[in-house]
């Protein structure tokens, strides 16, 4: 009789509440599904996206910072004999040439006097920029060139009182001639040229040469 009395069929009513929360069970796992997939497929487009867009952006920049700095002077077949005298040079600061055995200290660097050209010019061909300015200058340039030299490595800063411009950029063959430190050729003017391709002697030391 147990038996009998649970097998017995469910009322119309009932059956068909209970096909109609299965029907509904299922449409949730169908929409859940097609949520989960169509989220899944967003996210990969977007990272697709993003990845390409910094892909893109990346290789411009890198495009943008290789190419020539606008206004920088280049001078070839530049001597480099070691000499114990002055030099003659046809450019003021000069940017290479023949100079002393001794390189200037370069490793961030900053001269508050004039140093001699002929160590200064060796630090170029190590791959040094040397920042030189003369009275034009305003003292607030000075002090931001300054905290530049200071914390690059390659690279050293002296007062040159005859040179043409407020300020001027050399590396060894280039020469960048600005009026005012906000100039943004300067940073691109760093990175190119401090240990750039122009360097005769990539790698040599900046620092054990001459120097306070």
């Amino acid at each position: 009789m147990g038996s009998a009395k649970q097998n017995k069929p469910l009322p119309n009513d009932r059956r068909a509440r209970l096909d109609e929360m299965r029907r509904q069970a299922r449409a949730r796992d169908r929409r859940n599904r097609i949520i989960t997939v169509t989220a899944s497929v967003a996210v990969v487009a977007a990272l697709v996206v993003g990845g390409t867009y910094l892909f893109t952006a990346a290789e411009e920049k890198q495009k943008a910072d290789a190419a020539p700095v606008e206004g920088v002077r280049t001078w070839k077949d530049l001597g480099r004999e070691h000499v114990d005298k002055a030099v003659s040079y046809k450019m003021a600061p000069p940017a290479g040439g023949d100079h002393s055995p001794a390189w200037m200290n370069c490793n961030a660097d900053v001269y508050d006097k004039e140093i001699p050209n002929e160590n200064a010019v060796h630090s170029l061909e190590h791959g040094a920029v040397w920042v030189t300015y003369n009275d034009k200058a305003a003292e607030a340039d000075v002090e931001k060139l300054s905290d530049k030299v200071s914390a690059t490595p390659y690279s050293l800063m002296s007062p040159y009182k005859d040179q043409e411009s407020p300020i001027a950029l050399s590396a060894w063959g280039h020469r960048l001639e600005v009026k005012d430190a906000s100039d943004p050729r300067i940073d691109r003017f760093f990175k190119q040229y401090i240990q750039g391709p122009q360097t005769p002697e990539p790698g040599a030391a900046c620092t054990g040469g001459v120097g306070a």
